[in-house]
C-alpha cells in the first residue's frame, strides 16, 4: 500500500484501524502495559498509575469481544493486576474466542434454516393457537 493510500485508510477506515486521535493520545499520554495473543495493545495514562484512564487499541477489526477475560477485568478496574501471559488455564477452561456471529464459525442449532441439511418434519404434537 502506498503512503497516500495508507494515510487515507488511517483517516477514513476507523473500523479497521485505531482512530488518529486515539493513536496520537496514546503516543503522547499513554504508557503501553501489554499485548494479548490477538495483538491488541493495552495502555494506561502515563504517570497516573492505577488511577488513570485505561484503553485498548485493537489489532484489525475494532471488536470488543476480542478482549480476553483477564484484560477485560483490568480495563474495567475489576483488578489492578495485569494479566500474566504465563498463567496456566484450568483444565475446564476453553480458550477465548471473539464473537462468531455472522461468520462461518457461528453456532447453528439443529433445525436452523442456515444450518447444513434439512429441517426435520413436524411430529404432529403441536397444536397452533387459533382465536375463537
Amino acid at each position: 500500500m502506498n503512503p497516500v493510500s495508507r494515510l487515507i485508510a488511517i483517516f477514513f477506515s476507523w473500523w479497521k484501524n485505531p482512530p488518529l486521535g486515539t493513536s496520537l493520545f496514546s503516543w503522547f499520554n499513554g504508557e503501553r502495559v501489554g499485548t494479548d495473543p490477538y495483538g491488541n495493545r493495552y495502555f494506561r495514562e502515563r504517570g497516573a498509575g492505577d488511577a488513570g484512564r485505561r484503553w485498548v487499541m485493537y489489532a484489525g477489526d475494532i471488536e470488543a469481544s476480542k478482549v480476553p477475560a483477564g484484560w477485560h477485568a483490568w480495563l474495567h478496574r475489576t483488578t489492578n493486576a495485569l494479566p500474566s501471559p504465563d498463567r496456566r488455564a484450568y483444565e475446564w477452561e476453553k480458550p477465548h474466542l471473539p464473537n462468531q456471529t455472522g461468520t462461518a464459525a457461528a453456532y447453528r442449532p439443529p433445525g436452523s434454516l442456515s444450518a447444513a441439511g434439512e429441517r426435520p418434519r413436524a411430529t404432529g404434537d403441536y397444536e397452533p393457537w387459533r382465536p375463537s
